[in-house]
């Protein structure tokens, strides 16, 4: 699992990146919000940890940006702005949870694996990439004047390759984000489902492919 650390405090930056990585994730940091709101949009991470309290663009900016331009990338706010107000605001804004400072890592932990539990959000925005439409509303796949409809699981993992394109995800991740971390799926499931999707976008003639990185996983392309 893919985690962006966003905190401007070089040393906690530090620690907590050494933790998470101790406990088997891949971290990525940095700590002034613009260079984190690039990650967000750009990288494709499982999860984002967030300080409020950022030079350049402060987190709740960073927070409103990225919802804006549609990632569903989970985000849990760590800050040391604790009053209900904070709390709220944060969470009306579109964050997945909300740590305040100083916290044990302990709790920190059990709040990454209660965001992991959550299936795959299916997103309420049209998706469009290339020559792909998507409704998820109407779970509607189109291509030009060619449509053809979706499952519920198609549509969210399509939604999750159209969040990041030309970007491989690991077969773990996929099953996390769509599936669930207690969701007794076997591997073999997601092959199916990819296979139901190329069958779709064969169906709306669609220049896009998903293609296989073996051993790894899988990635939306465009030929």
């Amino acid at each position: 699992m893919r985690i962006l650390l966003i905190e401007d405090d070089v040393e906690l930056c530090r620690s907590l990146s050494l933790l998470l990585e101790q406990q088997h994730f891949s971290v990525t940091s940095c700590h002034d919000g613009e260079e984190g709101l690039f990650y967000i949009l750009e990288n494709g991470h499982d999860l984002v940890l967030l300080d409020r309290m950022l030079p350049g663009l402060d987190g709740l900016e960073v927070l409103r940006q990225a919802r804006a331009a549609h990632c569903t990338t989970p985000i849990l706010f760590l800050t040391a702005l604790g009053s209900l107000e904070d709390r709220v605001t944060g969470l009306d804004l579109g964050a997945d949870d909300y740590l305040v400072k100083p916290f044990a890592f302990e709790e920190l932990m059990a709040r990454i694996r209660c965001i992991c539990r959550r299936p795959q959000r299916l997103t309420d925005q049209h998706m469009t990439w290339h020559d792909l439409s998507f409704d998820p509303e109407q779970s509607m796949l189109s291509c030009g004047d060619r449509r053809c409809s979706l499952s519920r699981r198609e549509g969210a993992l399509l939604s999750l390759f159209l969040t990041h394109p030309e970007q491989t995800l690991p077969r773990e991740t996929i099953l996390l984000r769509i599936w669930g971390e207690e969701s007794d799926v076997e591997s073999g499931n997601l092959d199916n489902y990819i296979h139901f999707l190329r069958r779709r976008l064969k169906t709306v003639g669609s220049q896009a492919q998903l293609v296989t990185a073996r051993g790894v996983g899988y990635r939306l392309t465009d030929i």
